[in-house]
């Protein structure tokens, strides 16, 4: 399509008087030097009459021929209809008057009230419910500019441009016709039937109707308002409804946001994706997710997170916070009501997760967000305090309401163990284990334990001096049992119940071995435990070992005087002497 705002009139070959005045032009028409025409016009260059009920010539136009009636001319296969038409002929300029209609090669009309054109710069104006239509699209606005010699067509007093779906306003633009791009400026919107787009500089081609934002732009959805991308710089696909957005965007689906230096997102399928520092915040849930690369699904109401993703949970008193490989949240319909939505988050491969009160890592995490359950799976590593419990399978319950740690349940090989002094260095830890535990959390604490199926502990037991009022070692309990129940205190762990197949004794430190003193898989991790939110940041934390010194003085001395009865004995024994 060419907007060719050509308006043609047939110079006569006549001489024309000398009194003739110059023509009163639009300031866009002036000529670059002085108002006069060339000294020279090609004949192919002036327009012709074609037709005009009346040719006049007196003061009315200061001396100027003007057509009168059915007024029809041309200039290079281009027609102009009007009411009226004055000749200015030694400026090779025209002015139509009245139900000017201008009917270019390339097939597109327009229609005005009224037209102007410098048949020697070619460039023209038209005004006055001005109305421009070609097989793409229709345009309308008071005052039209045109410069048929670099193709341009342009408006600043605000116009609509409608193309059969998209109806589009705005304070100003510029048709580029060869390229057919039109580039708005001064609070453009498009509206369409599905979604609304509003910049103050958008350029849309209207072969490949594909847009350009220069500058803040939002695309809103019509029958969800609150589902709408932001940018201040991208390309959108008007067909495909595909946004490509590169500078300070966010995409708004289901009460989220997602964030990222470079975005992608398809309105139709609802799939998004996020390159370089992508955050995905979902304030309902008082959660965010933090990336390299991150993808969203909105029909599916999930998101997958990877480079180095973390989230956090924000809670009232106390938040929570994950890292892994992989990270995937995602909602769905209680099962018991489909009106009510269930928020999970997923932490694959390497999880770790951070609370002041608790922190665990596990080969993936597994956390209902609505319920407060959060499921360890592969190798858990679960740390509260100077206590670590460990097994097959970790299940943590938190209070949705406080917040607070409530209870753990470990599920085949569960083994907890607990520094006896957190104060000391020394080689001291109550340990008990079976198939299943059950921890019972108070005041974010570690409170009691109850073990089921080939029940053992271990437990350095303490009495009060009564002299001194002070605890005393008095040795380590060994108890199996098929149920055992256990109580944490501050540095002593209780067997409070031992019960079916009971089996317990206790050995002061002076008979017990040091290799009795622990189980064979005694795994207490103190290089990898987490003892900050930031240790999730990476695979592990990689602390120094912690070196703990073993106090086996009662127990060597109990052997030192073993032995030296065994040497008394020995030496009672009568010397056999060879002859």
């Amino acid at each position: 399509m060419r907007l060719i705002f050509v308006l043609l009139v047939l110079i006569s070959t006549i001489t024309f008087a000398q009194d003739q005045k110059p023509v009163q032009r639009d300031p866009y028409l002036q000529n670059p030097v002085k108002n006069t025409p060339p000294p020279q016009i090609d004949p192919s260059e002036r327009v012709h009459i074609l037709n005009a009920d009346e040719i006049r010539k007196d003061q009315k136009y200061d001396g100027n021929r003007y057509l009168v009636g059915n007024v029809k001319i041309e200039h290079k296969g281009s027609i102009l209809t009007a009411d009226e038409v004055v000749l200015y002929d030694q400026e090779n300029f025209v002015k139509a008057i009245g139900n000017t209609k201008l009917q270019n090669t390339d097939g597109s009309v327009i229609t005005a009230g009224e037209m102007e054109y410098d048949a020697n710069t070619q460039k023209g104006v038209a005004r006055k419910n001005v109305v421009l239509t070609d097989p793409q699209q229709t345009i309308k606005t008071d005052i039209l500019y045109y410069d048929r010699l670099s193709n341009q067509a342009y408006f600043n007093t605000g116009g609509v441009i409608t193309d059969g779906q998209n109806v589009m306003y705005t304070k100003a633009a510029t048709y580029f016709l060869d390229t057919r791009l039109i580039d708005f400026v001064g609070d453009v919107k498009i509206d369409s039937p599905d979604y609304i787009v509003e910049g103050p500089n958008i350029k849309q081609n209207q072969n490949t109707k594909v847009a350009e934002f220069f500058g803040p732009t939002t695309i809103t959805n019509r029958k969800n308002p609150k589902n709408r991308v932001y940018t201040e710089r991208g390309t959108y696909k008007m067909n495909t409804k595909e946004a490509y957005l590169n500078k300070n965007s966010r995409i708004f689906y289901n009460d989220k946001i997602l964030t990222g230096d470079n975005m992608y997102y398809n309105q139709i399928t609802g799939f998004g994706t996020a390159t370089g520092n992508v955050t995905l915040d979902d304030p309902p849930e008082k959660r965010y997710i933090k990336g390299g690369y991150g993808e969203i699904f909105e029909k599916k109401d999930s998101a997958m997170m990877t480079k180095n993703p973390y989230a956090v949970k924000i809670l009232e008193k106390d938040s929570i916070y994950f890292a892994s490989e992989k990270i995937i949240s995602y909602q769905r319909p209680d099962s018991l009501d489909a009106t009510v939505k269930k928020s999970f988050l997923r932490a694959f491969r390497k999880a770790r997760f951070y609370k002041s009160n608790a922190q665990g890592r596990a080969d993936s995490i597994a956390f209902n967000e609505t319920d407060g359950v959060m499921h360890m799976f592969t190798e858990p590593y679960l740390w509260s305090g100077e206590k670590q419990v460990t097994g097959d399978k970790v299940e943590a319950y938190f209070n949705t309401e406080t917040q607070d740690l409530d209870s753990l349940k470990v599920i085949g090989n569960a083994f907890a163990i607990s520094k006896v002094d957190s104060l000391n260095l020394k080689d001291e830890f109550n340990q008990v284990k079976g198939k299943l535990m059950t921890v019972y959390y108070q005041n974010n604490n570690i409170k009691e334990a109850k073990v089921i199926g080939n029940a053992q502990s271990i437990v350095y037991v303490d009495d009060e001096n009564k002299e001194t009022g002070k605890p005393e070692r008095i040795g380590i309990t060994l108890s199996t049992c098929g149920i055992i129940g256990a109580l944490f205190e501050e540095k002593a762990l209780q067997i409070i119940s031992c019960s079916i197949g009971a089996n317990s004794d206790t050995y002061p430190m002076s008979m017990i071995e040091p290799s009795k003193r622990k189980f064979p898989d005694f795994n207490w991790n103190t290089r990898d435990r987490i003892r900050k939110w930031q240790d999730i940041l990476v695979d592990s934390p990689n602390y120094e070992e912690i070196k703990y010194e073993a106090d086996n003085t009662l127990y060597n001395k109990a052997q030192e005087a073993i032995e030296k009865e065994k040497a008394k004995e020995e030496a009672k024994k009568p010397k056999r002497v060879r002859r």
